[in-house]
């Protein structure tokens, strides 16, 4: 439900009409830009949205409410495991007070006409960039749209937490108020299942001395404290925040590291470990791709992970040996595929099948990614249909731009459209601005081009008489324009120094908006709005999230 949709109060229920004013007072005005003009996506992703033939073959269903409802028939043509992820999923929340809408979403997945929408994304130290908190509103708002465009069917949003990952060097760091915090712990491997120690407690503690001021910053502090205890796993804990962030609007996190949910994987772990199916289907795509893309997953011979404890070490097969040298862990053929049976949670997916072990578990139709999530998953067809697992509707997630009220009135006064300000670095910004500006005229193109233009004529009259002399006078001309340009150059630079604080307040401007010149969602914390708004601002985001992709959205704040 778009913000500016919104036209009768009366219809909604409590919980609707009162997070819909929270946002009306949160937000002033919004709009969107196309993404490939942004200049922050690659040309397979923008290619993808723009329905280009040459990305055809690589998925399955447009990403559309067509493709959607193709989705919804190739999933009841499969045999999902229905009862058994219901069944993990209430043990899982046992130790957590379930708002009644994630307890009655939960046991809805036990019919066939419920569906998933589903993002999948690893356990951030404190929900890391704010991109996260945006992948789980798109879930929240595609869920909506589909309940009102395919009657009869119940869609459940769901968030599938990557806990598996060890990346900590990617993983173990927050950034508040342009301050880098550092998870530093001596544990290593898989992230998820790291516990809770004093020095993640004592950056809960400096996260504090930062917002602790304001009465928003102390209740996000608080719920960090609640949530990150002693002991306490970090993919518990991060389902914990996550459920009193969303499950007011009935998100689901599963966390699939789970003996139960990887014992309903085991015929695709024997198939990957004594066919090594994966690769094979993979590299042939991954070739066809490469001819006009970038490839974003290359894969290995073997694309699973042995887990012991919290150590998660590649599986290599010599021979008829399977090890796994880091773990000083050899089996035979019989030897490894008894231990798939008695012991599934130790094998892990890795990028390759991640997404084919999700999409077995759950009655998924949808799946919401980032740009290099998409990249990835558009190699991986074939690796579905080998494993004879659906392949879903793939979405880019929704990226929002924050502009604070300070901000939109100094570029408003400036005569500077924020959607200008994704094309470049500030200097553009600063040139355009000054451009624009000025009394003068600054460029002096047209002279550029009149003298070119003699040049030609010369080379023409020159070339009639020796025609060795044409080379000669293409470098004059050349020379000439560069001696050209330097001096519109200079004169830019003059007149630059006539705008030297509004200069100083675009670069200003520029670093808050695009802090370190990347995009506000994949460097800011939640923590640095939440102290501001509170639960408004995740009301906030939720209610301006499309449906389908339609466009970066830049979302103008009040006071």
């Amino acid at each position: 439900m778009a913000l500016t949709n919104v036209t009768n109060l009366a219809n909604l229920t409590l919980f609707a009409a009162l997070v819909v004013i929270l946002t009306l007072i949160m937000i002033k005005a919004a709009e969107q830009v196309a993404y490939p003009l942004t200049g922050y996506f690659s040309n397979l992703v923008s290619d993808y949205l723009e329905a280009n033939q040459k990305l055809t073959p690589f998925y399955t269903h447009t990403p559309d409410i067509d493709g959607v409802k193709a989705a919804m028939a190739a999933r009841d043509s499969f045999n999902t495991p229905r009862i058994a992820l219901v069944n993990a999923l209430n043990k899982q929340y046992e130790t957590v007070k379930a708002s009644d809408l994630v307890t009655a979403n939960i046991q809805s997945l036990a019919n066939s006409k419920t569906y998933t929408v589903t993002t999948a994304h690893q356990p951030n130290l404190f929900t890391g960039p704010l991109y996260f908190i945006y992948k789980i509103a798109h879930t929240i708002a595609l869920s909506r749209s589909l309940e009102k465009q395919v009657p009869g069917a119940k869609f459940v949003p769901l968030y599938y937490m990557g806990s598996e990952d060890a990346d900590l060097d990617e993983l173990g760091f927050v950034n508040i108020g342009g301050q880098k915090l550092v998870w530093q712990t001596k544990q290593i491997g898989a992230v998820g299942r790291m516990l809770v120690d004093a020095e993640l407690l004592s950056l809960i503690k400096l996260i504090e001395g930062q917002i602790g001021v304001s009465v928003h910053g102390v209740a996000w502090v608080n719920l960090l404290k609640q949530s990150f205890t002693i002991g306490k796993t970090i993919a518990q804990a991060t389902l914990e925040i996550v459920h009193h962030l969303f499950g007011a609007y009935g998100l689901v996190v599963v966390q699939p590291d789970s003996p139960e949910l990887k014992s309903l994987f085991t015929s695709v772990i024997e198939k990957e470990l004594t066919t090594g199916f994966s690769n094979n289907a993979v590299q042939q795509t991954i070739k066809n791709l490469s001819v006009h893309y970038k490839v974003q997953a290359a894969g290995r011979a073997i694309n699973l992970f042995y887990l012991q404890g919290n150590k998660r070490e590649r599986i290599v097969q010599t021979d008829a040996v399977y090890e796994v040298t880091a773990l000083g862990l050899s089996f035979t053929k019989d030897q490894i595929l008894t231990d798939v049976q008695n012991n599934p949670a130790n094998y892990s997916p890795n990028v390759i099948l991640r997404g084919v072990f999700q999409e077995t578990i759950l009655p998924n139709i949808a799946f919401i990614g980032g740009g290099g999530e998409l990249a990835y998953w558009l190699e991986l067809k074939e690796v579905f249909a080998d494993a004879a697992v659906p392949f879903p509707v793939l979405l880019l997630r929704n990226s929002f731009l924050l502009v604070p009220a300070k901000q939109a009135l100094q570029l408003q006064k400036m005569h500077i459209n924020t959607v200008n300000l994704f094309k470049g670095r500030p200097q553009v910004i600063i040139d355009s601005f000054v451009k624009a500006n000025s009394v003068h005229h600054l460029q002096i193109n047209t002279q550029i081009a009149a003298i070119e233009a003699q040049y030609a004529l010369i080379k023409e009259q020159a070339a009639a008489i020796d025609a060795s002399l044409v080379d000669h006078i293409e470098a004059l001309s050349h020379k000439q324009a560069q001696k050209l340009l330097q001096v519109q150059k200079k004169m830019l630079r003059a007149e630059k120094r006539k705008y030297e604080a509004e200069q100083q307040q675009i670069t200003k401007i520029m670093e808050q908006l695009f802090p370190g010149g990347s995009l506000q969602e994949r460097t800011e914390n939640i923590a640095d709005w939440y102290k501001i708004y509170g639960t408004h601002f995740v009301s906030a985001i939720v209610e301006n999230s499309d449906d389908f992709s339609k466009g970066f959205t830049l979302l103008y704040l009040n006071d």
